[in-house]
């Protein structure tokens, strides 16, 4: 193991949390401090002694900053090899820096903040990737430091004589990690910029960034390894919850938790939500009257496949509902908030995660998925798009209720969340069967038809919640049968896509039938 003595350090930073503290046991070291600009300031005001870039350099800033640490003095500094290079270091005046500290210009956050175009423009940092990138490619040599939270760290090691090059080449790796997460926000956002321009052609080029958020003990099953990143996107959800009790998540109840989060953020807030995901497919979505009553509604639907999943809710959780779960086992709750009962309550069950993610994600906002295969990536924009009672077209003689209009939006924005294929039944604002992830639709209407009469076996009515339900399919039937079968399940509405060579056979069916059926032109293919 080889340590790098520490006698020069450059610090650049805009994020000076804990910058002081740090410099200043530097300092304490006997290390040499040289810095610029803002931070040159904040050391001195401090009553830290600092030598600025532009003496070393003998130039000085200029076009409002944009030049000023792009020089060979400072390259040179951070890029000679003390061996190979000391002769040429020697004859140019070139002193060795042994530490970079700088943390970039905040351009995510000018971009979060929405400011204008040429004011993000001037929070790209060119700089300080380019030194950032000469240190770390150096790292046999320099020691590079990019996150706040390693000064401990890199301060221990240089008490203790110097930086290893174990932690020399770990910072390496998250320096250039967090240079290519600086330069994919930036091209991120261009993008974007062409977008709202008019441009419909994907990026040439695409790139993707995250920080590790949790390490996880492994992925969907025990073989697997698996991590947890985020990617900084502010979008209330699993990524951004505070966790206020029970062990750390695992790979599945994160993604179950997203599945259900993102499904509950469909319905407004001014009317009590839950939804009840098993292995990312819902078992039970209801709407109430009260936050509890759409619990119960939900759980009705598949109280055997309840067990243990994953909660979302779309308001407060409070006392009630808190009961209300509490009798059941459960892995994940995940709402805007929960009020003091509701924590008291759920607290003594240990086990199970509550999260609060202190908001709803906007089911409309616009966002890449990316998913990947062997040697690529498919990435496509969020399913952002719904259907409403103004868009529906009905195809059948019989005009639909208002009620089952109601239940047909209501079933149809469900299957948007049920893998593929999908058929949702739906009465009275809460699903009453759900058949997910077939290869066939008819047996996904079979499957949730038979789900339907064991539910109502088990809780004793006199018949399955079906009969007079609306039933949702989220693509067209390609014949009459998938129809039919949802037909003599007793649904007296269907809503679908549209779209098939058999739309007119679909049609007549329905109309022998007796069935209200609208079109809505839109398909919600989920895999």
């Amino acid at each position: 193991m080889t340590r790098r003595s520490i006698k020069r350090a450059l610090i650049s930073v805009s994020d000076k949390n804990g910058l002081t503290d740090f410099a200043r046991a530097l300092a304490a070291q006997n290390v040499q401090l040289l810095s610029t600009g803002g931070t040159a300031k904040a050391l001195r005001d401090a009553g830290l002694t600092v030598n600025d870039v532009s003496d070393v350099t003998g130039f000085p800033e200029i076009m409002d900053g944009r030049v000023k640490t792009l020089h060979p003095k400072i390259h040179g500094g951070l890029l000679g090899l003390r061996d190979a290079h000391a002769d040429a270091m020697r004859t140019h005046g070139i002193e060795g820096i042994d530490l970079l500290v700088s943390n970039l210009y905040p351009f995510e956050a000018t971009v979060a903040k929405g400011a204008s175009f040429d004011e993000t423009i001037e929070n790209i940092d060119v700089g300080g990737p380019a030194m950032i990138r000469g240190a770390a490619k150096n790292h046999a040599w320099v020691t590079v430091v990019v996150d706040p939270e390693d000064y401990p760290t890199v301060l221990a090691e240089i008490v203790a004589g110097g930086t290893t090059d174990e932690t020399r080449l770990k910072l390496a790796q998250i320096a250039f990690a967090r240079t290519a997460a600086y330069d994919a926000a930036v091209s991120g956002w261009l993008a974007g910029y062409r977008a709202n321009a008019g441009e419909t052609e994907p990026p040439r080029r695409k790139s993707f960034s995250g920080r590790l958020r949790q390490a996880l003990r492994y992925g969907e099953n025990p073989h697997q390894k698996a991590a947890f990143y985020a990617t900084g996107e502010k979008r209330p959800g699993v990524a951004t919850a505070t966790q206020l009790q029970g062990k750390e998540l695992s790979y599945n109840n994160i993604n179950d938790t997203d599945a259900a989060y993102e499904l509950v953020a469909e319905f407004d807030p001014k009317t009590p939500a839950c939804a009840i995901i098993k292995h990312a497919n819902p078992c039970g979505v209801a709407l109430g009257s009260s936050l509890a009553n759409a619990y119960r509604d939900a759980l009705a639907c598949d109280p055997v496949s309840a067990f243990g999943g994953v909660l979302a809710f779309n308001r407060t959780l409070d006392a009630e509902t808190a009961e209300e779960i509490a009798k059941l086992f459960t892995e994940v709750i995940i709402a805007p908030d929960a009020d003091e009962d509701a924590r008291r309550i759920l607290a003594a069950k240990k086990n199970l995660r509550l999260l609060i993610a202190g908001g709803l994600p906007d089911p409309k906002a616009e966002g890449w998925l990316v998913r990947s295969v062997a040697g690529g990536l498919l990435v496509q924009t969020r399913d952002a798009v719904t259907a409403d009672a103004n868009t529906l077209k009905v195809v059948t003689k019989r005009q639909p209720s208002a009620t089952e209009i109601a239940d047909m939006l209501f079933a149809f924005t469900v299957a948007k969340h049920v893998k593929s294929n999908a058929i949702v039944y739906a009465k009275d604002g809460s699903t009453a069967a759900i058949g997910a992830g077939q290869m066939s639709r008819v047996d996904s209407a079979r499957i949730a038809a038979g789900k339907a009469r064991e539910a109502a076996d088990a809780a004793g009515w006199s018949e399955p919640r079906t009969i007079g339900s609306a039933a949702a399919s989220e693509a067209f039937f390609p014949f009459a049968d998938g129809l039919l079968t949802v037909a003599e399940a007793g649904a007296t509405a269907v809503i679908q896509p549209g779209g098939s060579v058999k739309d007119d056979e679909v049609i007549k069916a329905a109309d022998d039938a007796g069935l209200a059926m609208v079109f809505t032109g839109i398909r919600h293919f989920r895999h």
